[in-house]
């Protein structure tokens, strides 16, 4: 999938609209072939896409082969799994994807999505998750300046447990491990293995609220060097964080999600540590029996799919509302802003501009003519500001998705 899209199960197979909305309609009219207390079901989809700006190129930059934008099609097949053993549930899924773009067919693909997880239970007082994921799919191209295909592997396993030694208090730990590698070469400076360890205490209140301290540990690994210049950077960091989360149920119309407090990061390359606040909070609120609506911010580290930088320090805040029109019609709608500021001793070159932000917003609409299909269609832009110390420009794009799903 395109992940720089705002809805990344939007995508392609025929070259031909009028053969989507065919198979769109014939779809409507197929009989459902399982029910809906089945475990095991099949679906299917199709989507078309179009983006003015596809490989997202600077304003003042020329064109790859003199075109900026570009259409493409998927098809997905795949399989859905959820079902409960006693007091084990287990639940996942599997999709194949094909997509074709119609000019830059050089990113044609085939997209792997596999997850799997384990909710288990033991006794009454034990519980947590396990599970892990693949995923194969286009990688962004917001940070990267090229037009060939650089497709993302992405591995992650986890294991969290919860033992419940009280009615109001729980104590809870977890372990996971996420694997990111590209096949673009000069993007495999950014292939890193990222370990995590956590450790919690939780109390319960009975309003179904939740207060805790998280104490976690990561440590990131770069098997490539990143070259800059006549070095090659080392971007092994290790990563301390000690937190408190805040679950606050108020009625049951608003839910207030909090997880923030102190971070350390230390890397070699930048030869001392960076610390400070990090979190996020977020709240949904449901106005009505049709509508609800949900906001975040955030102050985080994030990795960058960038040739020179490898890590930047956000800060965020998006909206969205959600509308259901209708028992079949639901329409949805969102916008993000997000403040990039980059470290300088990563270059170690003091001083510049190193900031830029990202805006996207997005409108979507929704049809389910039947329980088990649906019809979508999607509106989205997204920006970029420049930086002009790192040779980076102001970028715009406005795309278009048309998506027809079924579930058998």
């Amino acid at each position: 999938m395109l992940n720089y899209f705002p809805y990344p199960d939007s995508y392609p197979l025929r070259r031909s609209a009028s053969r989507l909305c065919l198979l769109g309609a014939a779809l409507c009219g197929m009989p459902a072939l399982a029910a809906p207390g089945d475990a095991l079901h099949v679906y299917a989809g199709l989507g078309y896409g179009h983006d003015d700006n596809l490989l997202r190129v600077p304003e003042g930059f020329p064109a790859f082969g003199n075109q900026f934008g570009d259409s493409w099609y998927q098809a997905d097949a795949g399989l859905l799994f959820d079902h409960t053993y006693s007091r084990q549930r287990i639940s996942g899924h599997a999709k194949l994807s094909k997509v074709k773009f119609n000019h830059f067919q050089q990113l044609d693909y085939d997209g792997h999505d596999v997850e799997g997880t384990w909710n288990w239970q033991v006794g009454n007082h034990l519980d947590g998750k396990f599970g892990g994921t693949y995923t194969q799919s286009l990688a962004s191209y917001t940070d990267l300046r090229s037009d060939q295909r650089n497709l993302r592997l992405q591995r992650s396993t986890f294991f969290d447990g919860g033992w419940r030694l009280h009615p109001s208090y729980r104590l809870r730990a977890g372990v996971s491990k996420d694997k990111f590698s590209y096949d673009l070469a000069e993007q495999r400076a950014n292939d890193r293995t990222e370990d995590a360890w956590e450790a919690g205490a939780d109390y319960l209140p009975a309003s179904g609220s939740e207060i805790g301290l998280v104490l976690r540990k990561v440590k990131g690994k770069y098997p490539n060097r990143r070259p800059f210049g006549q070095q090659l950077i080392n971007n092994d960091y290790d990563q301390d964080e000690f937190k408190a989360r805040v679950l606050w149920v108020a009625g049951g119309s608003t839910t207030v999600q909090a997880l923030g407090g102190w971070v350390k990061r230390r890397q070699r390359s930048l030869g001392d540590d960076t610390s400070g606040f990090n979190g996020r909070i977020s709240a949904a609120y449901k106005r009505s029996g049709s509508l609800s609506y949900n906001a975040a911010l955030w102050r985080d580290f994030a990795p960058i799919e960038s040739t020179i930088l490898n890590y930047t320090l956000n800060k965020g805040a998006s909206i969205g509302v959600a509308w259901d029109a209708s028992a079949k019609v639901k329409v949805d709608a969102s916008a993000v802003y997000e403040r990039r500021a980059y470290n300088a001793r990563l270059l170690a070159i003091p001083g510049g501009d190193l900031k830029d932000s990202i805006r996207s917003a997005n409108l979507r609409a929704t049809w389910a003519p039947r329980r088990s299909v649906q019809v979508s269609a999607t509106l989205a832009h997204q920006a970029r500001s420049g930086s002009v110390f790192l040779g980076s420009g102001n970028v715009k794009s406005n795309s278009i998705m048309l998506n027809v799903n079924a579930q058998f």
